[in-house]
C-alpha cells in the first residue's frame, strides 16, 4: 500500500523569518507565490519549464479557483492542481500529494506557502478581516458549529484550548516544567547555529524560560510560537528528473493524515492525538523504524505539541515523554537531534510556512545543507505537521539516496 518512494523533495526555500511588529510591506501573496517557486526552482538547478503541477494553499487575491489561478499567473500548464487546508499540517500534506508524480500524471511539482501578510491595500475596497481572524474559530457565519458552540462558550483560539490539553497531561501523568523548557532550550541551541532565525544571536536557559509570563496556565511565553511573516516552497520531482537535479533527492517514502476533528470539543481523549494514526501509517509504508530515523522535525507550535508528537508518534511511551526530553540531547549534535533549524520556537513560525520549516529543516539535513547545524550521517528523517488544536495531523518518512 502507498508510495513507491519514487518520488523526490529536489530544491527548497526557506526565507528568512521577520517579526510581525517589525515586518516590511511586501508584494501581493500571488507575486509571492511566484518568487518562492522561482527560488526554489532554481535551487534545485532545473529550469522553471519543467513545472507541471502546483500545490497551494490559500491565497488572499484568489478566493476560489486558487490552484488554477497559481497556474495562469505562472504560466504553468499544470497536469495536476491542488488545494490545500490543513492549517499548520498543509506543508506536508502538499508533499504527499505532489508525489502523484509516481504516477506519471506531471514531472515536477511545486509547493510554497507565501505568508508575508503586510500586501497591497485600496481604500476603495480594503480587505476584509474574516470571521476566523476576529473569533479564532473556523467562521461566525450562520449554520457553522463554531457559531453554535464554540464562539458562545469562549473555547476559542489558540493558546487556551494548549494550556488546557497541558493542564490535562499533567493530571494524567505529572508535569516537569524544566523538562517542558528544555525543549525551547534545545531548539534555541539549535536556531543559535542557523542563519536567518528570529532567535539566530539569543541563547537562552530553562530559568529564563520559566521566568516569562505564563500565557496559558501552564504554558509561558516563550513555549509558544511568536507572530512573523517569512514563506517557504519546496520542488518534489519524479525519479527521472530528480536524477538530473543539484542537490541529493530526499525521497519521500512513506506519509500519514488523520483528520478527525476541527475543535477539541469533539476529541475522544485530549491526550491521544491524531499524529499516532498518522506516524503509524507513514512508518509501514515506508518499511522504516522509529529508530532508523537520523533526525526528527516535529510541529512545534507550543512544547505541549512536541511532547505528544513525540508519545504518540511512536519515540517514547505514553506519559514518559517528559522523561525523555529531560534524558535525551536534542540538539543537532545530541543523541536524539530534534528541529536541527531551531523549529518555529527558536527559527520562527511565519504562518502556514511554519508546517513547510520542517519540511524544509529535513530535506536540509538530508542533503548535507545545514551547516554549523548539521546532523553527522543524516540520511532518514521523520516530519510532522499539526493543524488547528492537535486536529489535523500529517507525518512523512523522509530518506536520501
Amino acid at each position: 500500500m502507498g508510495l513507491k518512494g519514487e518520488a523526490a523533495i529536489v530544491g527548497y526555500v526557506e526565507w528568512a523569518p521577520e517579526r510581525l511588529s517589525k515586518a516590511r510591506p511586501a508584494p501581493f501573496t500571488l507575486e509571492q507565490w511566484a518568487e518562492l517557486g522561482a527560488a526554489a526552482m532554481d535551487d534545485a538547478g532545473l529550469p522553471a519549464d519543467l513545472v507541471d503541477g502546483i500545490v497551494t494553499s490559500h491565497l488572499e487575491e484568489s478566493q476560489i479557483f486558487v490552484p488554477s489561478t497559481v497556474a495562469e499567473y505562472l504560466g504553468v500548464r499544470a497536469r495536476f492542481a491542488e488545494l490545500v487546508d490543513l492549517g499548520g499540517a498543509s506543508a506536508a500534506a502538499m508533499v504527499w500529494r505532489a508525489a502523484a508524480v509516481e504516477l506519471g500524471i506531471c514531472d515536477v511539482v511545486l509547493c510554497a506557502l507565501p505568508a508575508r501578510y503586510i500586501t497591497p491595500t485600496s481604500q476603495a475596497k480594503p480587505k476584509a478581516l474574516s470571521d476566523a481572524v476576529y473569533f479564532g474559530a473556523s467562521s461566525n457565519q450562520y449554520g457553522s458549529p463554531q457559531a453554535e458552540f464554540e464562539i458562545p462558550y469562549g473555547n476559542l483560539g489558540q493558546n487556551g484550548p494548549y494550556g488546557q490539553v497541558a493542564t490535562r497531561y499533567g493530571a494524567v501523568f505529572g508535569y516537569d516544567e524544566r523538562a517542558m523548557a528544555k525543549i525551547v532550550v534545545d531548539q534555541r541551541v539549535n536556531a543559535n547555529h542557523t542563519d536567518g532565525a528570529i532567535w539566530h544571536d539569543t541563547p537562552l536557559t530553562i530559568d529564563e524560560v520559566l521566568a516569562s509570563p505564563v500565557i496559558a496556565d501552564p504554558l509561558h511565553m516563550l513555549e509558544i510560537v511568536m507572530p512573523c511573516v517569512g514563506g517557504a516552497a519546496v520542488v518534489v520531482a519524479n525519479a527521472q528528473v530528480a536524477k538530473t537535479a543539484r542537490n541529493r533527492p530526499v525521497w519521500v517514502r512513506g506519509f500519514g493524515e488523520n483528520v478527525p476533528f476541527k475543535t477539541p470539543t469533539y476529541a475522544a481523549d485530549l491526550l491521544h492525538t491524531p499524529i499516532a494514526e498518522a506516524a503509524e501509517t507513514a512508518f509501514a509504508m515506508s518499511g522504516l523504524r522509529r529508530a532508523d530515523m537520523d533526525m526528527v522535525s516535529i510541529y512545534d507550535c507550543y512544547t505541549i505539541t512536541v511532547l505528544l508528537s513525540l508519545e504518540d508518534a511512536g519515540f517514547c511511551p505514553k506519559g514518559q515523554g517528559m522523561g525523555f526530553v529531560a534524558e535525551h540531547d536534542l540538539t543537532f549534535r545530541g543523541d536524539f537531534p530534534l528541529n536541527t533549524a531551531g523549529g518555529q520556537l527558536g527559527f520562527g513560525q511565519a504562518g502556514l510556512a511554519g508546517g513547510m520549516h520542517h519540511v524544509c529543516d529535513a530535506a536540509r539535513q538530508i542533503m548535507g545543507r545545514a551547516g554549523p547545524a548539521q546532523v553527522g550521517d543524516c540520511h532518514r528523517a521523520f516530519v510532522s505537521g499539526n493543524g488547528g488544536i492537535l486536529s489535523e495531523q500529517t507525518a512523512l518518512i523522509l530518506e536520501g539516496q
